[in-house]
């Protein structure tokens, strides 16, 4: 049997009166999408439990079957895993954003610093480690504008740590959302020396903000959970990163960016190549989320388009053409509503098609508001995973 997950980031939406009191989602032209809500079960997933942030992180862990209350110890460390960074057990890893903040540097006007491109990231990297690094003080360079610290044998309790993601604060004071707890103003005086450091540069990205810390989690594989092995598709270090804790192979497709500009054609013929010997696929597509921080409908829509266009449509053509039995299961990790720029906890679509166990329903749409009419309703989110593989 081969399973394949796409996630499309951060679909989940509101409705709006320009859309005709639809959601991007639903105002949307997704064609195949919509075929396999007509012809599959399609339902809610709670991906966020109680009391945890509404993250990416926090969203595909769930959607990878692992429950957050038991594996979920920060963001960071997943990242570092990604990209090869070892951690001993009393390092702390930070996601390390460079962005843009006002010329005073009171606000927070853009978390992706313009999403500066990899390749000018990673000298500004550079700077930053030669100029504030240290024996404890690690950075290390990620994909555009995330990056990674690491505080080696650092004296602090990561669970005490209050620390925001800059994409929870558009356009906002970043006053009262610096970090704060114990152990907090090394960080405080990181971030503020980063200002002498990268003015210079005359870029916009004149700052680094340091959220998500955490230490290595401890999880069993997915090989060693359900007997799975595959491979993970993604241009972002944190779902890489999800990968290498789940026992899958991280595959690094060339020209994956994380927006609009993705290589989508590369990932789609590394999903398909890939289950010619594997028999489960992780493909993870990040610009809905992107657009939705963007806080531009018109954006999301086409990232959404997209998706179903060059990634949904050729899976489903290539899988079609794949020797059976097989299953495919599309979903998104929260809600990035446009009107917010913020994440979402809010049960989110999802639809399981099996052309073994073909459904008939010739009016539905994959949407947030289909979903719940359906309903089927699945909480705590880790356990769709498994709902997929039993019925399936």
């Amino acid at each position: 049997m081969k399973y394949v997950v796409l996630v499309g980031d951060g679909l989940g939406d509101y409705n709006y009166p320009e859309l005709d009191q639809k959601s991007p989602l639903e105002y949307a032209r997704t064609p195949h999408l919509d075929w396999l809500a007509q012809h599959g079960t399609l339902g809610c997933v709670h991906t966020i439990p109680p009391g945890f942030p509404p993250g990416s992180d926090v969203g595909n862990l769930s959607l990878l079957g692992y429950d957050p209350e038991r594996y979920y110890s920060g963001r960071a460390p997943l990242e570092a895993a990604s990209m090869g960074i070892r951690l001993g057990p009393r390092d702390l890893a930070i996601r390390c954003n460079l962005v843009t903040l006002s010329p005073d540097h009171t606000i927070m006007l853009d978390y992706s610093a313009g999403h500066i491109p990899t390749d000018h990231a990673r000298t500004v990297i550079r700077l930053l480690q030669r100029e504030l690094g240290s024996a404890h003080l690690e950075f290390y360079p990620g994909v555009s504008y995330r990056h990674i610290l690491v505080w080696r044998d650092a004296p602090v309790d990561p669970a005490e740590l209050l620390l925001t993601p800059p994409h929870e604060i558009p356009d906002r004071p970043i006053a009262p959302h610096l970090p704060q707890g114990p152990g907090s103003h090394q960080l405080r005086e990181l971030i503020v020396r980063s200002w002498e450091v990268l003015a210079p540069l005359q870029i916009p990205a004149n700052s680094i903000w340091l959220w998500g810390a955490g230490r290595a989690p401890h999880m069993p594989t997915l090989t060693e959970r359900f007997g799975l092995r595959g491979s993970v598709i993604s241009a972002v270090d944190l779902i890489k990163g999800l990968g290498v804790y789940a026992g899958l192979n991280v595959l690094d497709v060339p020209g994956a960016t994380g927006y609009l500009d993705t290589n989508y054609s590369g990932k789609v013929h590394a999903a398909l190549e890939a289950l010619q010997k594997e028999h489960f696929v992780y493909l993870h597509v990040e610009a809905p989320d992107e657009c939705g921080h963007q806080g531009r409908l018109d954006l999301k829509i086409r990232a959404i388009e997209d998706f179903d266009e060059k990634i949904v449509g050729p899976i489903l053509q290539g899988l079609r053409r794949a020797q059976p039995p097989w299953a495919l299961l599309v979903t998104t990790d929260h809600y990035t509503p446009v009107r917010e720029r913020v994440h979402v906890a809010a049960p989110v679509p999802f639809v399981i098609y099996n052309p073994q166990k073909p459904q008939h329903h010739p009016q539905r749409t994959f949407s947030e508001r289909a979903a719940h009419a359906s309903g089927l309703s699945i909480a705590p989110g880790y356990k769709l995973f498994e709902f997929f593989l039993q019925n399936s």
